[in-house]
């Protein structure tokens, strides 16, 4: 089957991954259409694509009879109102993160989900890496013994960009790039709830956290130490620590290109489409789009790499963290 999408929103990261979708081999994902805030946004994106259809508008996208499933790749703060709206529209979804501001959005997302009996994943596309997917395999095995840390480092000088710099924009690091030392942490753990969450983090003046450091210790004494910032540019890498052995994910940690296990090195190439990309290793996105592609033809309405429970889990952290720091978060 040729799995057709429609996009919602002309901005970078949806440009990232219509080009990933279109990398070879070609023939598994068409891009059916564009919605964006204007005409001439959506005809410009669709004009660089060859996307016959364009829409100013995300309703039309949810409308078209053509469209299997739709990529939300708006603002985010308008991800959980256009996710519904999909949903409703009778499209299954797959939503950028953050999906949400908080995990009461979350739970009240993946209702509407079960309502429609719909598809719904967060795009969290670091999970459906085949690199990640090998790391999850090897910790699981027991090969790695007991998880005694994990220790994540995620920085880069953005904080002068309008979605992190302001709180009308659900700006801060934290929704950014804080999710993806957490969500590691928490695919390590399984799930597992801490049971200490300790957060410290800077606030801007306007009241969005401009960097932070989270420590999460667990039942059996394991620890998982995350550090991101806006402010600055840091070594971005992420180390596990096994009683058997160690995990190494050198530089981009979050969209890896190879990974170091007790086993050797492993690896994934990262696809070549046909815009290049504006982010780190951006044709990775193909990873998840396939990985949606498998769920729909197996009839799922979640992914094993991205489930609802994994959703759940991340915002469970991100809820305790902006509690701590003292931000007023409201999408």
């Amino acid at each position: 089957m040729v799995l057709r999408w429609g996009i919602c929103g002309a901005g970078l990261i949806s440009s990232d991954f219509v080009s990933s979708v279109l990398a070879p081999p070609s023939n598994v994902h068409e891009v059916v259409c564009i919605g964006a805030r204007s005409m001439e946004k959506a005809q410009k994106f669709a004009d660089k694509f060859g996307i016959k259809k364009a829409y100013d508008s995300y309703e039309e996208v949810g409308n078209d009879p053509d469209v299997d499933i739709v990529y939300i790749g708006v603002i985010h703060t308008f991800h959980v109102a256009v996710s519904k709206q999909m949903l409703k529209a009778g499209k299954n979804v797959l939503c950028e993160k953050p999906m949400a501001a908080n995990l009461a959005q979350v739970l009240e997302v993946q209702q509407v989900a079960r309502e429609c009996k719909k598809f719904f994943m967060e795009a969290v596309w670091s999970r459906c890496f085949p690199v990640y997917r090998k790391i999850k395999e090897e910790v699981r095995s027991g090969n790695l013994g007991e998880i005694q840390h994990v220790e994540v480092q995620f920085c880069f000088p953005i904080n002068k960009v309008d979605r992190i710099a302001k709180p009308e924009l659900g700006g801060g690091g934290l929704h950014d790039l804080g999710v993806y030392p957490i969500q590691l942490a928490a695919m390590i753990y399984n799930n597992e709830k801490p049971q200490k969450i300790t957060a410290d983090g800077t606030l801007s003046d306007l009241g969005v956290d401009q960097d932070g450091c989270i420590t999460l210790t667990y039942k059996n004494g394991g620890r998982a130490v995350l550090t991101y910032s806006t402010l600055f540019t840091g070594k971005n890498q992420a180390t596990i620590y096994g009683s058997k052995g160690v995990i190494k994910l050198e530089e981009t940690f979050w969209c890896p290109r190879e990974a170091t296990l007790p086993s050797g090195k492993v690896s994934n190439e990262i696809p070549t489409g046909p815009v290049p990309y504006n982010f780190p290793n951006g044709g990775g996105l193909r990873f998840e789009a396939d990985c949606v592609k498998e769920c729909l033809e197996a009839g799922k309405l979640e992914c094993s790499e991205v489930s609802f429970a994994d959703s759940q889990a991340l915002y469970h952290i991100i809820d305790e963290v902006v509690k701590q720091y003292g931000m007023n978060v409201k999408w």
